[in-house]
């Protein structure tokens, strides 16, 4: 709930539909699943450990998406930023 409460209230970026789908609706989804696991594991037990297990690898992809996004913007982004002040002259 933080992350879509940041997500909303930042204004230097816009985030964009994979924003949304990575940050909120992916996360949200895998914790659903982990939430139905919990509430048909009495009855149902094949069905809540494979919930389970899909909700780890979801989160674990999600996890990898967003840490490679992150390696990314600063590699190409914020980098050149910093190197482009860096060379400016000083008056």
């Amino acid at each position: 709930m933080i992350v879509l409460w940041r997500l909303r209230s930042q204004t230097v970026y816009d985030p964009v539909f994979e924003d949304w789908l990575f940050h909120a609706l992916l996360p949200l989804a895998a914790y659903g699943a982990l939430t139905g696991s919990a509430c048909v594991a009495g009855s149902h037990e094949q069905v809540a450990l494979y919930l389970v297990a899909g909700a780890a690898l979801l989160l674990l992809y999600v996890g990898i998406h967003n840490a490679w996004d992150t390696v990314i913007y600063h590699t190409f982004v914020k980098k050149p930023k910093e190197r482009q002040k860096e060379e400016q002259p000083k008056s």
